[in-house]
């Protein structure tokens, strides 16, 4: 699964950022290995998404979004 595949509201973690010439510049950004995220909403037209990741909100391409190996995680509500 990857991050283009999550929904406005869900949180996952990330597994693995696939090789390609754009893997420096999204690791930079804070994306690494076991990173929690949370996908915050989507432009009107699905392109690009909002998402929460270490305190702060980033926008990412759907075509960055789909370098990026995701694992969902469970919300526990109290």
């Amino acid at each position: 699964m990857t991050l283009k595949d999550i929904k406005p509201g869900e949180t996952c973690v990330i597994k693995n950022i696939h090789e390609n010439n754009l893997r420096k510049r999204i690791i930079d950004m804070g994306l690494t290995s076991k990173t929690k995220i949370k996908v915050m909403k989507l432009a009107p037209l699905g392109d690009p998404m909002e998402i929460l990741v270490r305190g702060y909100r980033l926008t990412l391409r759907k075509a960055e979004a789909r370098m990026i190996e995701v694992e969902k995680t469970e919300v526990v509500t109290p």
